[in-house]
């Protein structure tokens, strides 16, 4: 039975390519030397995938920073500002990335969003008037070469024409329509140039179709493939999905001349029954997307073999894949040193889910040649079966208990949220157009080496705290001096907004080397929710409670609240979603209520990750999750006093169709980001009467531009005349936890002398 994958994550194994594209940044290393590194890369990947014997290996699936914005240049979809700064290729596609600021201009980045239900981040592509969509194809037949001569056989893998045009945006007068023509016959030239070089295989990606679909984006979606289709001649097309199933359009890619489809069986709820109930054309070969992509648990060979007996009345040929691409998973077990046998053979990271593969081909078939009971038989079935059966331990009938005996007024506050504004306004002597930060501060080098010697035990828990109060000390002179009206502590005891509360809370495990690509070259080690979790000790108090005693004014309480706590670790697979949030819930209500006895009257409780988990289905939305999301984040703060503050903050997404939803979480103030998407959310917020105070953010800090005060006058005049001065706030759209001090400072004083002007104007 021949395997396959969709992708693999492209950082390393150490995450080489991080560290040598921030090199390269800082003109640690020449071009030719990150060109280097990450060929060493893409040998490495491709070498083991062969090792693991899967059959059909994509090309294309490296990139610098992401694949949408490696689609924009394969489609020659460059807005014009980009290319004026007339920098090289290279240098060009990082000022996308990045935004540039230096002597051949000064330009923003591409908005940012979250890839359909991820962590993951795109680039948004933007059609301007001046684009001349045409193919620009070096990027994979070079790869493919490269592939080659190692005597790996790859195909390529490209992002399709139907998701990139409906995800890209128009910034010009013309039409999106009007792109669609060019679009398509770049891809028409993309087959081509296929045939030439006798390429068998072309891997083309569709996750959009697993999303609501109207009739006109089905009959959008069949324009474009009966075109590009009829000139396909001898390469094979495999339409790859994933992310859910394809439940609107079953009938029409299935009836197409797609030569494999690829589908998701490990998300896709209806992808079985939709094979069940209407076949599968036997001329075409079905890509089973049985082992999960996207979880770190091992995959179940009892589960993977049923779907494929259940398949084998209905399917001719099958390939076994992943779900999706292993982007969303770390890279290997293999240097995870502390945890034990125990607990590690739980778990399958990139490079097992590989080894899995090969066992489920195996597997697989005896199981078309024989019989299910003879695969059964098989000893990777029954090494498999051991392990998944086996118990791990860590329940807690206390915690469990608590969840199961919770009424309707745990999550509820008590007065109104406008009755709440008044009284805190007026106790906390927070005035108009409040200027304050997300939370977090740059990590310097300094703080970064305080952590280093505290794990490796170079220094004790006593002179640890003792440098973090330093840094805090320095933090909070600082916002005073720059003027801010809220502060904050600066979060410098913590490495990760989620691994640091996962650390202390029972029922979570941790990786040494467990990263997961976010955006470019951010990557986070997603802590593993193991068994029950509680919270066992104060987690911040003591830091939020020196930091306040530094100031008369206010300092907020941070925290990360249940939702992303749980979005951002790898969940249980053994209880409900809804279970483990609202363990989370609890465990942030104690420490909120904590935070309060300590005299913190103003607490945020992040949900950086509310909307990055909404199912892709908007029937499912409220039933699946948004019902005990909402909850899990009102659980947190329901016992507080009515004078006390409640602050959230949300990053990079599409907040618009859930805005009401937002409103519902009761808290008193929200930040957002809204910078790189052009501040298009003030209109929804106008529209929908949003009751919650409101920061959207003034500008981006995932760049290192430093915003002008003239340009920040400017966003403030707007949301004052979209949201009213009253309710509005004023802050960056994230934490500044990757930023450098020098560019933080400046910005922050921009930020600050700006918000002086238009208050002068009011």
């Amino acid at each position: 039975m021949k395997t396959a994958i969709v992708g693999y994550p492209r950082i390393g194994e150490n995450r080489e390519l991080k560290f040598a594209i921030e090199k390269y940044w800082r003109n640690e290393i020449t071009e030719n030397e990150l060109l280097k590194i990450a060929k060493e890369l893409r040998k490495n990947q491709w070498l083991k995938q062969k090792e693991e014997k899967i059959s059909f290996i994509p090309g294309n699936t490296f990139s610098f920073y992401d694949g949408i914005l490696d689609t924009i240049i394969l489609l020659n979809a460059i807005p014009k500002h980009y290319r004026d700064l007339g920098l090289n290729e290279l240098n060009t596609y990082f000022a996308i990335a990045r935004g540039y600021q230096g002597e051949k201009g000064d330009v923003k980045a591409l908005s940012m969003r979250k890839w359909y239900n991820t962590n993951y981040h795109y680039m948004v592509p933007e059609l301007d008037d001046y684009a001349e969509i045409k193919l620009n194809s070096d990027k994979i037949f070079n790869e493919l070469e490269e592939a080659e001569k190692l005597g790996v056989n790859t195909h390529p893998s490209v992002i399709g024409p139907f998701t990139f045009y409906k995800l890209a945006k128009t910034t010009g007068n013309k039409d999106k329509k009007d792109y669609l023509d060019d679009i398509v016959n770049a891809y028409v030239e993309l087959l081509r140039k296929c045939n030439k070089k006798n390429i068998e295989w072309i891997q083309i990606e569709e996750p959009q179709l697993v999303t609501d679909q109207t009739e006109e984006d089905i009959n959008l979606f069949e324009e474009i493939y009966m075109e590009i289709l009829k000139n396909k001649k001898d390469v094979k097309v495999l339409l790859q999905t994933y992310f859910g199933d394809v439940r609107d359009c079953y009938k029409t890619i299935t009836e197409l001349d797609f030569d494999g489809i690829g589908l998701d069986f490990a998300e896709g709820r209806q992808t079985q029954k939709l094979i069940a109930e209407k076949g599968f054309p036997k001329d075409k070969v079905l890509f089973a997307g049985v082992v999960n992509g996207k979880n770190i648990w091992k995959c179940d060979y009892k589960k993977v073999l049923n779907i494929l007996n259940n398949l084998k009345e209905k399917v001719k040929n099958v390939v076994i894949t992943t779900s999706c691409s292993l982007l969303h998973v770390p890279y290997t077990l293999r240097n995870e040193k502390k945890l034990s046998e125990n607990i590690l053979r739980h778990f399958s990271f990139a490079e097992e889910k590989l080894s899995e593969l090969k066992e489920l081909g195996e597997l697989s078939q005896i199981l078309w040649e024989s019989s299910l009971e003879k695969a059964q038989e098989n000893e990777f079935y029954i090494k498999n079966q051991e392990i998944i059966t086996s118990e791990r331990g860590m329940e807690d009938k206390e915690v469990r208990d608590k969840v199961e005996k919770l009424t309707d007024n745990d999550f509820v506050r008590k007065g109104t949220r406008k009755e709440r504004q008044i009284i805190q306004r007026e106790k906390l002597n927070i005035p108009l157009l409040a200027t304050t930060t997300i939370g977090s501060f740059p990590q310097t080098k300094e703080v970064k080496l305080n952590r280093s010697k505290f794990r490796k035990g170079e220094i004790n828990k006593k002179e640890y705290d003792k440098n973090v109060f330093s840094f805090i000390k320095e933090c909070i002179e600082l916002q005073e001096e720059i003027g801010l009206d809220v502060l904050v502590h600066g979060e410098y005891e913590r490495n990760d907004m989620v691994e640091f509360f996962g650390e202390n809370l029972a029922g979570y495990i941790f990786t040494e080397k467990a990263w997961v690509q976010s955006y470019g070259t951010r990557c986070v080690k997603p802590p593993i929710i193991f068994g029950d979790v509680k919270r066992t000790k104060p987690i911040s108090v003591l830091y939020s409670e020196y930091a306040q005693k530094l100031t008369e004014k206010p300092v907020k309480g941070m925290l990360t609240g249940p939702v992303t706590i749980l979005n951002w670790s790898f969940p249980r697979e053994d209880i409900s979603l809804s279970e483990m949030a609202f363990q989370i819930g609890l465990a942030i209500r104690e420490e909120v209520l904590d935070l309060e006895k300590a005299g913190i009257k103003i607490i945020q409780i992040d949900e950086a990750a509310l909307r990055e988990k909404l199912p892709l289905r908007k029937e499912d939305w409220h039933k699946e999750y948004l019902d005990w999301g909402l909850k899990a984040f009102r659980l947190c703060h329901s016992g507080v006093k009515v004078d006390t503050q409640i602050h959230t903050h949300m990053c990079y997404s599409q907040f618009e169709d859930i805005i009401k939803d937002i409103d519902n979480m009761d808290a008193d103030v929200i930040t957002f980001e809204a910078s790189r998407s052009k501040l298009t959310i003030l209109d929804f917020l106008k529209e929908n009467n949003f009751e919650t105070e409101v920061g959207p953010g003034v500008y981006d800090i995932h760049s290192p531009r430093v915003p002008s005060v003239e340009e920040i006058v400017v966003a403030l005049e707007i949301m004052i005349e979209k949201i009213g001065k009253e309710k509005l706030w004023v802050n960056p759209d994230c934490g500044l936890k990757t930023r450098g001090i020098v560019e933080t400072v400046k910005s922050l004083e921009n930020l600050v002398k700006a918000t002086e002007i238009v208050k002068s104007r009011l």
